[in-house]
């Protein structure tokens, strides 16, 4: 049963801001999300500004929005095959279990302006 979805869109532009002001990507993203979205070189923004998105979509879909959720917990990965995944990590792994979600569902799409982000969470 489905017990929350979220939907959000990121402006790239935003993105390109951040990654100009020292230590805000940082804040916000996993070391991992980083690494993988340097390794993108000129499309680091976008990959990041899709991650953001699942970050912000993740707090919609559980229904408390992101208080009290470090962003840093809410980790995007892509497995082998390339389709993206959301990892939890303390305060948000706490949050999933306090609205007693299960599975995860992510879904990202991106263009040159703006990038999209559903989560969908099962019981």
């Amino acid at each position: 049963m489905i017990i929350g979805i979220g939907v959000d869109v990121v402006h790239v532009k935003r993105i390109h801001h951040w990654l100009q002001t020292p230590g805000l990507v940082d804040r916000f993203f996993h070391p991992d999300e980083i690494e993988a979205s340097n390794a993108r070189g000129h499309a680091a923004a976008l990959s990041l500004a899709a991650r953001f998105a699942a970050k912000e979509a993740f707090g919609k879909a559980v229904g408390t929005g992101l208080a009290g959720i470090r962003l840093k917990d809410i980790q995007v990965i892509n497995n082998h095959n390339g389709r993206p995944d959301i990892v939890l990590h303390d305060t948000a792994l706490a949050r999933l279990g306090a609205v007693k979600g299960g599975k995860v569902h992510l879904s990202m799409t991106h263009e040159s302006d703006n990038a999209i982000a559903i989560v969908i969470i099962e019981e």
